[in-house]
This record gives C-alpha cells, structure tokens and sequence, in this order.
C-alpha cells in the first residue's frame, strides 16, 4: 500500500512540474521574446497570444509546490531552504510580469515601462528555475534530516550555467509558440529566432549531459555502468536526431509542428533527469519512500486530488480549445 501511494504521488507530482515546465514555460518564453518584437503591433500580437491562458498555466507551479510538501515534506523542508534566494527571485519575478502584463492594457501612457517589465519578469523567472534545477542535480549539504548548507550554495558554476540553458529552452517553446499563433513578419521572426535558440539549447543539453555525471558517483554508475549502458545510449541519439528534425521544422513546416518538437525535446531532456536521480528525491540523500509522509496523510490528501486534478486538466484543455487558432491584432485582452 505504501509503496503504491509513493509511486502514485510521484507520478502526480511528476506529470505536474512538467506540465508548468511545458505550459508556463512556452508563455515565460513568449515574454522574453516580446523584447524582440519589431514594432507595437507586433507587441500587441505577443500579448494577445497568451493572454487567455499565461495565468492559468501557473496552477501546476502551485501544484508542485504544495503536492511536494505535503506528500514529502521532509524532501520539502530540506530542498526548499537549500534554494531560497532563487525561489524568492523566481515568485518576485512572475509577479511583477503579472502585474506588468496586467498594467500594459490599462495604462497606455508608461506602456514601455511594463512592457520592459513584462519581459525582464519572465526572463528573470526562468533563470531563477534554471538556477532551481542545476542546484537540485547537485545535491544539498545534509546532516541527518536536515540542511545544513548556506542558502548561496545554490549559486554554482553549473547552477548559473542550466539558469542559462533553461532561458534558451523557454525561449524556444515560445518561438514555437509564436510559430503557431502568429503569421507574416512576426512568424518568419519566431522561426529565425527558433533557429538560434535551438543551437544554444543543444549545446546546453550535451554540456550539462557530459556535466552531470561527474557530479556524483550514483549518476555515474547509473549511466555508464552494464546493462544500463545498452538501455540508456538511445536517448542521446534520439535527442540528436529530434534536434534535427526540429531544425528542419524551424526552417519550414506546419505551424504547429515546431511547437511540438519543442516540446518532444523538453521530454527527452526530462526523462534523462528522471534516469539520472531516480528513485532519490533528495538527491544523493533521500529516496521518495524515505521522504514520504505517512499512509494516512497521503491517502487523505490523494481523495481531493483525484477530484481536483481531472478538474484541472478539463479548465485548461477547455481554454486552449476555445482560444485556439491565430491571433489578430483587433481583438483586445
């Protein structure tokens, strides 16, 4: 029965920050993208894109957070301390872009205040997660059940270097976002800006790649040691050739497809971290079933998710379905 609740709320929380990590990822990297736009209209287009949905994509960041600290709370009193100062940054961030994005349509006269707010907002954002990963794959200083670390530990050389990686990644979900929404000047600008952000995204997947198993033993073994060699040495050559073929699709293509490569590349990218730290939740430290909370609190708790989450998922796939198609520069948010 434990076993089976453990693995039930990994999966939940799993699916979880990968929905944030797709869906508020393309809108963050909409909104760093918007400091490129050619001209107001082109602002406007931006906008109008991803007004209806940029604040409910948020729910699963809540869902996260909250699922981590009361499934595995000793996982969240200890990772949670350990990167403060990116958190802090990161929840600053998205809200001033609210509230930036919020005051662009209502105050015309300081537009270009919030619309540099808007954008510095999700770039700073997604740096602070990316800063949020590289310091979850390194592991924090435990002693016990505790951390015992300083809360600028989190800032490394490999740390800022996924910071960076996961800017360019964000920033090619929302070209490809913009690919599908948008058409003429604006689309062509999305495809070539694409381009440039999906040989930066490559170069951060094989760096952190080749990185990561040097951070500790247990990843090392997990990867280069027999049989898991021969299971695991498809998914860079998958990544390869899906990198590719989004190139390809950057250059001319459908325009919903190089959204979905985008998209295909975050899972491969994901999956390889799930490879890498699997079943620790603590890396290096803590496993999920040794971090879980109790069979009755995780029982209690899964009754109003299981009723909730299909909720969820029903509100947003509702509103992408209404909103779909292109946007126009006529109607308003």
């Amino acid at each position: 029965m434990t076993s089976n609740l453990v693995l039930l709320w990994t999966l939940i929380l799993g699916i979880g920050v990968f929905f944030y990590v797709l869906l508020d990822g393309f809108d963050l990297g909409v909104g760093i993208l918007y400091a490129f736009a050619p001209s107001r209209k082109s602002r406007k287009l931006i906008m109008n894109s991803i007004a209806p949905v940029w604040d409910g994509n948020e729910t699963w960041l809540i869902l996260g957070a909250v699922g981590l600290l009361a499934a595995f709370p000793l996982a969240f009193a200890i990772i949670f301390p350990a990167v403060y100062f990116p958190v802090l940054i990161m929840l600053l961030a998205l809200i001033f872009r609210g509230v930036a994005f919020e005051f662009h349509f209502s105050e015309a006269e300081h537009a270009t205040m919030w619309d540099w707010g808007f954008s510095l907002g999700s770039l700073i954002a997604t740096f602070a997660q990316g800063v949020i990963l590289g310091a979850f794959i390194q592991g924090f200083s435990v002693d016990g059940r505790a951390f015992v670390g300083s809360s600028w530990d989190c800032f490394t050389p490999f740390s800022l270097f996924t910071g960076l990686g996961l800017v360019f990644g964000y920033t090619l979900l929302g070209a490809g976002w913009l690919i599908l929404k948008t058409e003429g000047e604006l689309q062509v600008s999305a495809r070539r800006q694409g381009r440039i952000c999906l040989i930066a995204v490559f170069l951060a997947i094989v760096i952190v790649s080749a990185w990561t198993p040097f951070v500790d033993d247990s990843v090392q073994q997990r990867w280069f040691t027999w049989p898991n060699l021969l299971y695991f040495s498809s998914i860079p050559f998958l990544t390869l050739i899906l990198a590719v073929y989004e190139w390809r699709l950057l250059k001319k293509s459908s325009d919903i497809m190089p959204f979905l490569g985008a998209l295909a590349l975050f899972f491969l990218t994901y999956l390889n971290l799930v490879i890498s730290l699997f079943p620790m939740i603590v890396p290096h430290h803590f496993t999920l079933w040794q971090a879980a909370s109790s069979v009755d609190t995780q029982f209690f708790l899964l009754v109003g998710t299981l009723i909730l989450l299909p909720i969820i998922l029903i509100y947003t796939t509702w509103s992408y379905w209404v909103f779909w198609g292109k946007v126009r520069s006529d109607v308003g948010y």
